[in-house]
């Protein structure tokens, strides 16, 4: 149970872990962080977009170039196999760090009260049990009660999406934990920012346990899917394989048929099959959408978008949808 806060500096000390204490629990129950992501290796990110049909595509062209003896169009387009696999590690990467950003998130710095002084520590080493300080502009390391406070307000958006920050108070004995979301609970939560006021609070879940840590063992849980586009793009490619080795055969019989000359029907066929197959598909969608994702990011995050962001801003009794107490 969480005990209720006393008035004296000697009581408030009191109430803190030992270093002996802290220790064993981090050996009992882990770190304050999240758990790190198995991340994949180049060669296995590479090794899924040759699977990729537009990859096939590709390669098969550049297999019938060679054939062909065409050297020069063989070259460009194995360039342009080099590029695709460039831009798409480069992009997988960038989102496997997702999950990275949100444990660098979860671990700022924490006061605490040890062996009966105030400490400064690593979010990380932030256990259940502890005695937080917190103050205007502290990032929340872990859940914690609320032992006592003053004018505290909490910018819980991380969790929630709302727009105003919610007022806090004092744990009464009797609350149990609630999620988050709305004002006058006695609970913050890991990774919820300080705008306003001061307090202390008792951490009652770290690391994985916390609301914050639901959102990190979930992205874990997700399975990466085929967006609508690359379903698109794989359904065309393989009816246009179709039709044109399709083609392809029709145009070897016949020619040999008629002519009596096989290979130069399957050169025939082939040339056939090559003016049918779109092998620029792959190197112009990968470019673009490349291009148009970086243009997205400056028109976001340039500064002019930011000026124009505030200034448009509605006045907070418009932008929130929280009923007035």
């Amino acid at each position: 149970m969480v005990q209720s806060l006393p008035n004296s500096s000697a009581s408030l000390a009191s109430l803190g872990l030992s270093s002996a204490e802290a220790a064993q629990r981090i050996a009992d129950e882990g770190y304050n962080e999240l758990p790190a992501t198995k991340q994949r290796s180049t060669l296995a990110i590479a090794l899924s977009i040759t699977r990729e049909p537009m990859f096939l595509l590709l390669i098969v062209s550049v297999s019938i170039y060679l054939s062909l003896g065409d050297l020069r169009e063989a070259l460009v387009l194995a360039l342009s196999l080099f590029v695709i696999l460039g831009i798409t590690i480069f992009q997988e990467r960038k989102t496997e760090r997702a999950l990275e950003a949100l444990r660098d998130l979860s671990s700022p710095r924490a006061l605490v009260i040890r062996d009966g002084v105030e400490q400064r520590i690593a979010g990380r080493d932030v256990v259940r049990g502890d005695l937080l300080i917190l103050s205007e502009g502290d990032r929340v390391p872990a859940d914690a009660t609320m032992l006592s406070c003053n004018d505290l307000m909490v910018d819980e958006s991380l969790l929630t999406g709302e727009s105003l920050p919610v007022r806090k108070t004092a744990w009464n004995g009797v609350q149990t934990k609630a999620r988050p979301g709305g004002d006058d609970l006695p609970f913050v939560y890991s990774g919820t920012m300080l705008v306003q006021g001061r307090g202390t609070a008792r951490v009652s879940a770290a690391g994985i346990n916390t609301e914050f840590g639901r959102i990190g063992k979930a992205l874990q849980s997700v399975e990466t899917d085929e967006t609508f586009l690359q379903k698109k793009s794989a359904r065309m490619i393989q009816t246009i394989a179709a039709v044109g080795l399709s083609l392809c055969t029709l145009a070897v019989v016949l020619y040999g048929v008629t002519r009596g000359n096989w290979i130069n029907g399957f050169l025939v066929g082939i040339a056939l099959a090559m003016s049918l197959l779109p092998e620029e598909i792959p190197v112009v969608l990968t470019v673009f959408l490349a291009l148009g994702a970086w243009r997205m990011a400056q028109k976001m995050f340039s500064p002019g978008a930011c000026r124009r962001s505030r200034a448009s801003a509605p006045p907070p009794c418009c932008a929130s949808t929280r009923p007035a107490p």
